[in-house]
């Protein structure tokens, strides 16, 4: 419809105008009016369509994204960083949103109406028509030119902007330490050093791109003028109609436009390119812990609980060992205490157990199978865990509890609120059960979040049940009748670990693990280490006065 009009108003000025035809006038204005009528119906159409295809990808796109982020192992996402994650699932899935609209309304149309311009032109006259095919290929060069040096500054500035989100997440989830510390000023510094960053690479790069638009101007206007004068002087001699040289202004205005907004797209789309590359990376990276090709294992009902066979582990590659030649068995319905200083490796020996992470060499069993034999889903679903942060997560507390298993009745979810001795004050609560859980359970103090978290790991009456320092915000008459309710109340055979820094937490297991610079340093009772192990001596006289250690 567009590449029509240019034709019509030539028509109108040769004919209609020059003869004085005032009917022929009106008729092809009116068909000049229809003409665009049609267009424009046709454009709403367009992006009526661009939009929802757009919006349809972006939601399509940034939940496979992120259930493929949910398959990735800790050490992937630990490789990728978090901060990175969250900018790539939202700024760069918009970027491609945004450039798959602009594609399908734009990108579309404007070669069409460029190539169809020229076409028209030719069409017109062959040899005036030169202008356009000196034209097109400049700015095809100042295009290639400016796109070749600013593709690498946008994927720079995309990770600019992973360096904000890090910043921001870092302070947002830590500002009751950022305020305990009157650490603002610092923080607005470091914030703002980052946010500089940003802007100046931004108008380094905008900078390049602001030359787009006056060099393609340019090269058009001057090939407008080439067109006036080549025009007027053939209008002269009488070799072309006014009309004619009006159609072919129209057309070149026409393509100047197309590539106005062509050059602002390839702003557009080099950002997605560079935002693209980072959704790929993401997409490209293969979870390194995943299901068992062949069948997945059962468990081993005469086996024990746990076995970890000399077992060394290093978080990254050429990294000092977080845990070094361990030995040691779990048997079914054993209470295991875990202690030792801050980076023994504690909280990493849970970790390799629900296979958070694969052992860099030796092996981990569950139930007599190799934790790499099993499904993860039901590996984890028979061990419970309590990790260190309590996190709990909007909603209510019965769906929290709920994560421990998504179909537990009210009256086990009570029963593990017993055992984890928070049902007292989830029954003060006015709605109890349907008390809303704010964000990270802020709503809770650092003890209720713990107790809520321990009923999550009960309520599934999990095989193994892990407790790594989950007792740190309760007083000690609270964590005595905790450990004695879990002795108590869960199933025959369940095994129970307790990872804890204080000797009255885990003194009266069976069996104590006490792990030195991821080395084992001892294994027994509390009175066999007391006598044997300098290490667990050493923390039992940090930690307990004459009469605590006579008794």
């Amino acid at each position: 419809m567009e590449l029509w009009i240019p034709l019509i108003m030539a028509d109108l000025i040769d004919t209609g105008i020059q003869n004085g035809d005032t009917a022929y006038i009106w008729s092809k204005g009116l068909l000049m009016l229809l003409v665009t009528a049609v267009g424009l119906g046709t454009a709403l159409v367009c992006q009526t369509l661009a939009t929802r295809a757009s919006m349809r990808f972006g939601t399509e796109l940034r939940s496979d994204l992120f259930a493929h982020i949910n398959r990735l192992s800790h050490a992937d996402v630990d490789r990728l960083g978090t901060a990175s994650l969250i900018t790539r699932v939202t700024a760069d899935v918009n970027q491609l949103q945004n450039a798959l609209a602009m594609f399908i309304r734009l990108v579309v149309r404007s070669p069409f109406l460029t190539v169809g311009a020229i076409v028209m032109a030719m069409i017109l006259d062959l040899r005036l028509s030169i202008v356009f095919l000196v034209v097109a290929p400049l700015i095809s060069l100042i295009i290639y030119v400016i796109m070749s040096k600013t593709i690498p500054f946008y994927r720079n500035l995309q990770k600019k902007l992973d360096q904000i989100a890090k910043v921001s997440a870092e302070n947002l989830a830590g500002v009751r330490v950022v305020r305990a510390f009157s650490g603002q000023e610092r923080e607005k510094a470091r914030f703002q050093k980052a946010v500089d960053d940003h802007a100046a690479l931004s108008i380094r790069v905008s900078r390049l791109s602001a030359l787009l638009n006056p060099l393609t101007s340019i090269v058009m206007n001057l090939g407008i003028l080439a067109v006036l004068w080549l025009g007027g002087v053939q209008v002269n001699t009488g070799r072309l109609t006014p009309g004619v040289v009006v159609a072919f202004v129209n057309y070149m205005l026409m393509i100047l436009m197309q590539i106005v907004i062509v050059a602002n797209l390839v702003i557009l789309f080099t950002r997605a390119a560079a935002a693209a590359n980072r959704v790929g990376e993401v997409f490209a990276t293969e979870p390194a812990i995943s299901d068992p090709a062949e069948s997945p294992a059962e468990p081993d009902e005469a086996a024990p609980a746990a076995e970890f066979v000399n077992v060394t582990f290093a978080y990254h590659e050429g990294s000092a060992p977080a845990l070094s030649d361990v030995n040691l068995t779990l048997r079914r319905g054993e209470t295991l205490g875990v202690i030792g200083a801050t980076g023994s490796g504690k909280s990493t020996l849970a970790a390799l157990l629900l296979r958070f992470y694969d052992v860099s060499a030796g092996e981990v069993k569950v139930f007599g199978h190799s934790v790499k034999e099993y499904a993860l889903t039901a590996l984890r679903r028979r061990i419970g865990l309590v990790p260190q942060g309590a996190r709990l997560f909007t909603g209510t507390i019965r769906d929290n509890i709920r994560w421990g298993k998504p179909d537990a009745t009210d009256e086990e979810i009570w029963q593990a609120l017993e055992t984890a001795q928070a049902a007292d004050f989830v029954r003060r609560l006015p709605l109890e059960l349907d008390h809303a859980v704010e964000e990270k359970g802020g709503n809770f103090s650092g003890g209720q979040r713990q107790r809520l978290t321990i009923a999550r790991a009960l309520v599934g009456k999990p095989s193994i049940l892990i407790l790594d320092d989950a007792s740190s915000a309760l007083d000690f008459a609270t964590d005595a009748a905790l450990r004695q309710a879990i002795h108590k109340n869960t199933p025959e055979g369940t095994a129970v670990i307790y990872i804890s820094q204080r000797v009255g937490a885990i003194r009266h297991a069976d069996r104590i693990l006490v792990l030195d610079e991821g080395r084992v340093a001892g294994l027994g009772t509390h009175e066999e280490l007391y006598k044997s192990c300098d290490v667990y001596r050493e923390i039992c006289h940090s930690q307990l006065t004459a009469e605590q250690l006579g008794s």
